[in-house]
């Protein structure tokens, strides 16, 4: 995602298996990478979706995604 400071920061968008609807958090996920994950992958914003948008392939379309969180109105602190 964009980042005024950084210029981009991770965001993670998950899409959890159905029988961890529900249950799984966007904190528990965060803390999970910083466990597991080096400090500079550890993502800033989680996201919880349905389904990824995804090409004929079957690769997900992170530009679309993209494209998606900037469609966004950005909220104010």
């Amino acid at each position: 995602m964009r980042d005024d400071y950084r210029g981009e920061s991770v965001k993670a968008v998950i899409v959890p298996r159905e029988s961890h609807r529900g249950e799984l958090r966007p904190e528990h996920v965060v803390a999970w990478a910083r466990d597991h994950m080096a400090a500079y992958k550890v993502p800033r914003c989680v996201e919880l979706a349905d389904a990824l948008p995804r090409s004929a392939s079957g690769k997900v379309l992170w530009r679309v995604l993209q494209a998606e969180h900037d469609a966004r109105p950005a909220r104010s602190p």
